[in-house]
């Protein structure tokens, strides 16, 4: 089994930047991909990019395309999520996410099966 271990988050003013971090250990080497997923209050929560653990492709949410950057480091079991051009209306709770097994849609939070504690980013205008 995996767990993972988030850091980062914090409050930034509009236009500035933010590097989310997720660590994992555990049964790592099971990891078929992970992912960043959002929730702001009230509302349910929203696929923001993902990355298939072999290979290295990269998943984006609309909103997010051209801004956010989810990348991985093999070496350290890390992945990251570079967000840069902040908008208030990506105030969220951000949790990253790790899949176990083979997944069709990236964006379903259904699709992983681990979670981090999820970090509070905050973005003032």
């Amino acid at each position: 089994q995996v767990q993972l271990v988030q850091s980062g988050g914090g409050l930034v003013q509009a236009g500035g930047s933010l590097r989310l971090s997720c660590t994992a250990s555990g049964h790592t080497f099971s990891t078929y991909a992970m992912g960043w997923f959002r929730q702001a209050p009230g509302k349910e929560r929203d696929f923001v990019a993902a990355i298939r653990w072999t290979g290295g492709s990269t998943y984006y949410a609309d909103s997010v395309k051209g801004r956010f950057t989810i990348s991985r480091d093999d070496a350290k079991n890390m992945m990251y999520l570079q967000m840069n051009s902040l908008k208030p209306e990506d105030t969220a709770v951000y949790s990253c996410a790790a899949a176990s097994s083979y997944i069709l849609r990236y964006s379903v939070s259904g699709a992983y099966d681990t979670w981090g504690q999820g970090a509070q980013v905050t973005v003032s205008s």
